[in-house]
């Protein structure tokens, strides 16, 4: 039958894709806005078979959509969330994205002929392409926010207020499960030294530095944050006292022997560690016992890991 009461010069213009298809599939119209983007004339493919004509199609899931349009006669949707796209249409924007493909709001509707015996499924292709852009660029920012929240904006590392609550969620699982926690508090020593000497762009950069050279010791379970000026805190999952002392005298080594430079000179920083394993402790105490075990450190001539022992705290005040 004629299709001219399709050909409309509205039809032709409208700055939404129109496809027609008969009740085989086959294409029996698109309008200029998928010609021009799919680069394609309709007197050369028109009664081809759709999947011939536009290439990487969804066609099974297409097929069921079809079929639920011709048999039932209602309308059928599929927006960009949902699906990206439909057909391949390159996005004519300059907006930045990553992908080279327009997003899509696809309605499919059920037309009948004015002869009232034939039946066609039109395809409605609206551009979604700027709303897919702006929404990976909200998600972009929700995930640069979050990332911001937890961390600590000079060195990289979690904050105190992400890090501590870490490590109330690691303490639940210990006890949850009965497996071994610990922790490891340090900080540089004579870092008020590096600071008069150096200037404080010179302790920050030592802070960042270090930072990055404790973080590559371990592993991607070990949660690394900084506590407080020069002091930091590791939490280690499932690993008890004895493994725990082992990555504590890796990191005093690897520290020591770490060379740096800034400004053209070189320095050198050591760190003391204290070391804890989970007991039954509550975050607080857990964090109290670590510090006090990294006061015997220092106390003991700095560079260097201690554990935490019941009667530690009664040991230090015997140190002189």
């Amino acid at each position: 039958m004629q299709l001219d009461w399709l050909l409309h010069p509205l039809l032709s213009q409208i700055n939404t894709g129109v496809v027609v298809l008969d009740a085989q599939y086959h294409v029996v119209f698109f309008n200029q806005f998928i010609a021009r983007r799919a680069d394609i004339e309709l007197a050369k493919v028109q009664g081809q078979p759709i999947d011939k004509v536009f290439t990487d199609l969804p066609l099974a899931w297409l097929r069921r959509k079809f079929d639920s349009v011709l048999n039932l006669q209602v309308p059928a949707f599929s927006s960009w969330e949902q699906r990206q796209y439909i057909i391949k249409l390159p996005h004519l924007r300059p907006l930045s994205s990553d992908s080279r493909y327009m997003a899509q709001n696809c309605s499919m509707l059920p037309l009948t002929a004015p002869d009232g015996m034939s039946r066609y499924i039109v395809l409605l292709i609206e551009d979604a392409t700027d709303a897919y852009v702006y929404q990976q660029q909200l998600q972009q920012s929700v995930v640069q926010l979050e990332q911001a929240n937890r961390t600590d904006g000079l060195t990289g590392v979690f904050n105190r207020h992400y890090w501590q609550q870490q490590l109330g969620y690691e303490i639940q699982r210990a006890q949850r499960y009965q497996h071994p926690l610990s922790l490891l508090l340090f900080d540089l020593d004579k870092f008020k030294d590096l600071n008069d000497h150096y200037g404080h762009l010179g302790g920050d950069f030592v802070l960042i530095e270090l930072s990055k050279v404790i973080a590559s010791l371990l592993r991607d379970t070990d949660l690394l944050g900084r506590y407080g000026g020069e002091e930091f805190g590791i939490i280690l999952p499932e690993t008890g006292l004895t493994g725990a002392m082992q990555v504590a005298n890796r990191i005093c080594d690897k520290v020591a022997q770490h060379k740096m430079v800034f400004n053209q000179q070189g320095i050198k920083a050591t760190v003391s560690i204290g070391v804890v394993s989970y007991t039954e402790q509550t975050v607080d105490e857990l964090i109290q016992y670590a510090d006090t075990a990294l006061y015997s450190a220092k106390r003991q001539g700095r560079n260097r890991a201690v554990a935490y022992q019941p009667g530690l705290e009664a040991a230090i005040k015997k140190i002189k």
